[in-house]
């Protein structure tokens, strides 16, 4: 038996960049993390739900009255899946993006003993938006035309809208008139990429607006094309464009912008081409000309994000990244002569910026990727070193994917999350992160779980949430016969294979009906259905269940240790790799080489771990740094194993340890070996 006991040593990270012999950190890993120096499993993720559309392009989160509305901008569009604290939801909401001021009117219906008259800058109720405003004729007492002065915002056409009979003499009832064509603004493109943030508009309507910008960035950091910032109520379902038609002299025009939004609480800031940086006046979303508005370009680039920043007694301010630069947004109102300036702009410094979405707030601090290197703002632009993995990341990017790189954090752990395609990959199937507290970097090691391609950190919903890219195709999972009804439910007598958002295809059952919710019936073995669309007879039929193509998961992260999907429970592999152990290299618990060249003799591994079910262990070596590797194992060891007999030699030798079993999990201690000198030979 050796008579030397060494604890395992290796220093928290995963070193990327380097050679495999070079290195004083773990060499490999994959969806593994790093506490108090030591590794330990990422925690795992469930599937909220299946229903979301397209691939996800931006996620906002936010929490009211114990439940949480998460965003999702996708290419065609904006929706919203609703759940409380746990990640349990149902449905999701589609936002119809074609809401806007009303143009033309349609169909009118007159009413009855209306008063005769004209009556000017009535305004009109009914519909999904507010603000229209129309001069109604009343003659022969009906209304007999309807004619639109103020457009409002926030209709959709086909609106039913009407008035007050207080408004239009006093007396009548009936009247109603179409809106026949509104003003959207929004286009749909495979280009676009989303921006959100929330604002109380205190002086407007007295309402929380959710603000969304669909820039069409994706493929181009720099594009210049404008498009619409749009706004709605969190919880409704219908997006308009901001136009300025409050304060003093609007203009009526489109707040549109190349770049996105931000609120600097109690101002909203749109930012764009040209250093354009645009805010409108205290509280009124919907007024962009009072004094304390303003507009200025403030550089030759593109402004591509916005975030609010600690600005003492020159609150509100913010930081904005133009491709070159970034530059501090301050109020600081200033009289000149006459003329009272509100805001002070500063550029901070030179920079640059991979993409837009890299930006992250961490207490205080910002950290983003530039084109070459990773950066942080503390008060001035640094650097933030990273040699671990730097030359890995933007040696392995897919440069022509840049926009698709996006960061997160996880404040439980210290981390900072960039998800990147790696590769020749077109969306994000990696992520590189960064330790705050351990100040060390490692990556996901392409696991599964980096697959997401928007997400968004814990706040009050305390788990971060992330959308896959696994899109789904039309398939028939299974035929089974159903009963049906005249109204909107079936019976089946199976449920382990269909869930809610799959179609259902039968005779008598509309096209696209889908599942909406599956309950056990009175009957035993036997499910009750509800489907979207009401059958149109009562027979028992064949039916065939499929899923709905162009569908993508939303994802609640850091929950249990597994891959929760619906029933399906698959484990998540994760390990690490050691740095190099062998005597040459110092010992595994030497901190440099001490030039013994000698075999290192591992006789026994004693495990120390906090773990849940059963782990692997592989000895990997070789003779010399460029030969290759030789690997043995798996020496398998659960909670209760007290020591692992190897008697395995290398003279450049490593340990990897693997967890791949469900409910798996584990917390690494002080490891020790059982080692000592062994052959002489060099191999």
């Amino acid at each position: 038996m050796t008579k030397k006991v060494f604890a395992l040593d290796t220093k928290p990270g995963i070193q990327r960049d380097g050679t495999t012999l070079d290195r004083d950190f773990y060499q490999d890993g994959e969806w593994v993390r790093f506490q108090r120096s030591r590794p330990r499993k990422i925690g795992g993720y469930r599937e909220m739900t299946s229903q979301i559309k397209g691939l996800s392009r931006g996620i906002y989160v936010e929490s009211e009255d114990g439940y949480n509305r998460i965003f999702n901008g996708y290419n065609n569009g904006l929706e919203r899946f609703e759940c409380d604290n746990n990640g349990i939801g149902a449905g999701v909401t589609e936002y119809s993006m074609n809401g806007g001021p009303i143009l033309t009117t349609g169909t009118l219906v007159g009413g009855s003993t209306y008063t005769n008259g004209t009556y000017t800058g009535v305004s009109l109720t009914g519909g999904s938006g507010s603000g229209a405003k129309a001069t109604i004729v009343v003659s022969g007492a009906v209304v007999s035309s309807v004619t639109i002065t103020t457009a409002g915002n926030g209709y959709l056409a086909g609106d039913t809208l009407s008035a007050l009979a207080a408004s239009i003499g006093g007396t009548g009832t009936g009247f109603s008139v179409k809106a026949a064509t509104v003003g959207s603004s929004f286009t749909a493109s495979d280009f676009n990429l989303w921006q959100f943030d929330g604002f109380f508009d205190a002086t407007g309507a007295g309402n929380n607006l959710l603000l969304a910008h669909p820039g069409l960035n994706l493929a181009q950091i720099d594009n210049t094309t404008a498009t619409a910032v749009l706004a709605g109520a969190p919880g409704g379902s219908v997006m308009y464009p901001l136009k300025d038609t409050a304060g003093s002299t609007p203009t009526g025009d489109t707040i549109s912008v190349a770049g996105g939004v931000v609120a600097l609480h109690p101002y909203v800031f749109v930012y764009g081409d040209n250093g354009l940086i645009k805010n409108c006046s205290a509280g009124n979303v919907f007024d962009w000309n009072s004094p304390d508005t303003n507009e200025v370009n403030v550089s030759s680039q593109k402004i591509v994000k916005g975030l609010p920043v600690r600005g003492g007694s020159n609150a509100p301010s913010g930081l904005f990244w133009a491709l070159d630069s970034l530059i501090r947004v301050s109020y600081a109102p200033t009289t000149v002569g006459a003329q009272t300036l509100y805001w002070r702009y500063d550029i901070i410094g030179s920079s640059t910026i991979l993409s837009s979405q890299s930006v992250i707030e961490y207490d205080g601090i910002y950290y983003w990727c530039g084109v070459d290197r990773f950066l942080l703002y503390n008060g001035v632009v640094k650097e933030l070193p990273n040699e671990f993995n730097q030359n890995y990341f933007f040696d392995n990017l897919n440069y022509a994917q840049r926009q698709k790189v996006w960061a997160t954090k996880v404040p439980r752990f210290g981390e900072i999350w960039w998800f990147y395609p790696k590769g020749d990959s077109e969306e994000c199937n990696d992520a590189i992160i960064y330790n705050i507290r351990e100040n060390c970097w490692y990556d996901a090691g392409s696991s599964v779980g980096a697959t997401r391609t928007a997400g968004y950190f814990s706040q009050v919903f305390r788990f971060p949430v992330a959308a896959g890219e696994d899109v789904s195709v039309e398939e028939t999972l299974l035929t089974q016969n159903i009963v049906t009804n005249t109204n909107t439910t079936i019976t089946t007598a199976i449920s382990n294979q269909i869930y809610v958002g799959m179609e259902v295809v039968a005779s008598g059952v509309p096209i696209g009906a889908v599942i909406t919710a599956i309950i056990a019936s009175a009957t035993p073995g036997d499910y009750s259905i509800t489907i979207s669309l009401a059958a149109t007879a009562s027979a028992t039929v064949s039916a065939a269940f499929k899923s709905v193509p162009g569908l993508i998961s939303l994802w609640q992260h850091e929950i249990g240790t597994n891959e929760v999907k619906g029933q399906n429970v698959r484990a998540i592999r994760s390990s690490f790799e050691t740095n190099d152990l062998g005597l040459i290299a110092g010992g595994p618990s030497q901190p440099t080489m001490v030039g013994d060249n000698y075999w290192l003799h591992l006789e026994r591994m004693e495990p120390d771990f906090i773990q849940s079910g059963e782990m692997e262990l592989y000895v990997t070596g070789r003779p010399f740094a460029q030969k290759t590797d030789v690997t043995t194992g798996p020496y398998t060891f659960d909670p209760d194993t007290g020591k692992v007999d190897l008697r395995e030699q290398r003279r450049e030798l490593r340990l990897l340890f693997v967890s791949d079993v469900q409910d798996g999990n584990y917390q690494v201690g002080k490891i020790l070996l059982s080692a000592d000198v062994g052959d002489v030979r060099p191999y």
